[in-house]
């Protein structure tokens, strides 16, 4: 961490910056699992905040006191519902479930495979896009050169510590990033933090 950390305060003065405030590199990760890939698709298109409520709900109902594709499966659309799930999201976790179960998804192998074909696999998974895979490379396979240059939450943090006028583009933080290669996910984490919110899921 420490080669990550000096390449970028010297390649980028204002991430320099954000490291210095920030301290320390401290990423939570999680096991590169259902449960993981589950919990990125329920942070979809949601604040972390609001997010977070809805899958620890939805965690606890499963019964098994983390999310198991068996758990997501026991669960009712109604109950899902109820959790705070909307029914594309349900579609999504049950297709998940139903597949991990069935080993159409073998999440060992995945440890194994570059990003580009992690990205290939997963995203001929229902409801799994870009940003789903990048939350899962990210926070559960632990790769070092990820950029969510879409993400609402990088994009703040980039118009905010860099001075734009307007919110950047995706195109705009991977001209940006260029700088930042091949640590763009230690880059991304520093930027999460710098909005004073807990660094993507």
């Amino acid at each position: 961490m420490r080669k990550a950390l000096l390449h970028l305060k010297k390649a980028d003065p204002v991430m320099a910056g954000l490291i210095e405030r920030t301290g320390r590199y401290a990423i939570e990760y999680l096991e590169p699992d259902f449960e993981a890939l589950a919990k990125a698709i329920v942070y979809q298109q949601l604040s972390g905040k609001v997010a977070e409520i809805i899958f620890n709900r939805l965690a606890g109902a499963s019964g098994d006191g983390r999310l198991t594709p068996e758990g997501a499966l026991r669960l009712s659309l109604a109950r899902l519902r109820a959790l705070g799930l909307s029914r594309q999201k349900i579609a999504y976790l049950r297709d998940l479930a139903e597949r991990t179960l069935s080993g159409q998804i073998d999440f060992a192998a995945l440890r194994r495979l570059p990003d580009r074909l992690v990205y290939q696999r997963l995203t001929a998974l229902k409801g799994i896009g870009p940003w789903t895979v990048q939350m899962f490379l990210i926070f559960a396979l632990r790769r070092a050169n990820v950029l969510p240059s879409a993400d609402l939450g990088i994009r703040a943090a980039v118009k905010k510590a860099y001075g734009f006028a307007e919110t950047p583009s995706p195109a705009q933080v991977e001209e940006l990033a260029q700088a930042w290669h091949p640590y763009c996910t230690v880059a991304s984490w520093y930027l999460w933090r710098s909005l004073e919110t807990k660094a993507g899921m």
